[in-house]
């Protein structure tokens, strides 16, 4: 029986995961070169071609698009087992969007402390400007964050989780007042998402004030659920209870927004914790 080299395939999974060998490497604290060579040893290994190789795009290969899961289900048992046993912890300090973070994110925690009891977790969320600000400042070793349409775009050390579009939500039997200006549930300034929500209203000529301003998503959901107004989320980071009015009322359509992972993480066992996390959020997209 084959036994794998797990370094080799931690490296395949970061690969495929940042389509680069120069970010891999950055991730696992070696060299591109040594990256290569893990892989070139991993793929005579398996006898199997698991990149597809072109001078500037990474890719995978038919059998590195079926051995991807196997390869991250390999490494989520390896590291599960060293968290297990392990006396010592680790530490993540991890920042999320308010406009990233899901209602179940209880659940999620739950999961990532199943998986690794030795993580010690802190997270803070925040506004996507404030994260990234604290991120270049060293005081995050990771931020998920979103960027939108008209303001600033991923950076080139980014790495793009999933893009998703924003909607128009409101209690159920909620309905705007005729000849009233658009009533509007918003978290303050600067929110990459308010200043998209109101760059729409403004093009399309849509009167609109802000009849509720909260410090957090909750907040703001809450206020929309109460039917005090209107709010522009992502579907995936409100309550249930509420419903998509745009087309109902002939609201202007918002735009799509981009979540986007910044990263040092070198610890291979806090990096899998926060793949998990990112994959949570990927999922519920």
């Amino acid at each position: 029986m084959k036994v794998l080299d797990l370094d080799a395939v931690r490296a395949f999974v970061l690969v495929a995961d940042l389509a680069s060998f120069t970010r891999a490497a950055d991730a696992l604290g070696t060299t591109q070169s040594a990256v290569s060579l893990k892989l070139k040893r991993l793929e005579a290994h398996l006898g199997k071609p698991l990149l597809a190789r072109t001078p500037r795009v990474v890719k995978l290969a038919a059998d590195g698009e079926n051995f991807l899961p196997a390869a991250r289900a390999l490494l989520d048992a390896h590291d599960h087992a060293l968290g297990a046993i392990s006396a010592g912890t680790h530490r993540l300090s991890l920042g999320v969007s308010e406009h990233v973070a899901v209602p179940d994110l209880p659940a999620v925690l739950t999961s990532l402390h199943r998986q690794d009891p030795g993580l010690s977790l802190e997270m803070h969320l925040g506004m996507s400007a404030g994260l990234l600000a604290q991120y270049d400042e060293r005081r995050l070793d990771a931020a998920i964050v979103r960027h939108e349409p008209g303001e600033d775009p991923p950076r080139d050390d980014g790495t793009l989780l999933f893009a998703e579009p924003l909607a128009w939500l409101a209690a159920p039997d909620w309905a705007p007042r005729a000849g009233e200006p658009l009533p509007l549930a918003v978290l303050a300034g600067p929110c990459g998402v308010r200043a998209a929500a109101l760059r729409a209203l403004d093009h399309a000529g849509r009167p609109w004030r802000e009849r509720f301003t909260g410090g957090g998503v909750a907040a703001v959901t809450a206020a929309a659920a109460a039917g005090l107004a209107v709010c522009p989320l992502a579907r995936r980071v409100a309550p249930r209870t509420l419903v998509d009015v745009g087309a109902k009322f002939g609201l202007p359509p918002l735009p799509q927004s981009q979540v986007v992972l910044y990263s040092r993480v070198r610890d291979a066992r806090a990096a899998a914790a926060l793949r998990r996390f990112a994959d949570s959020l990927a999922i519920s997209a």
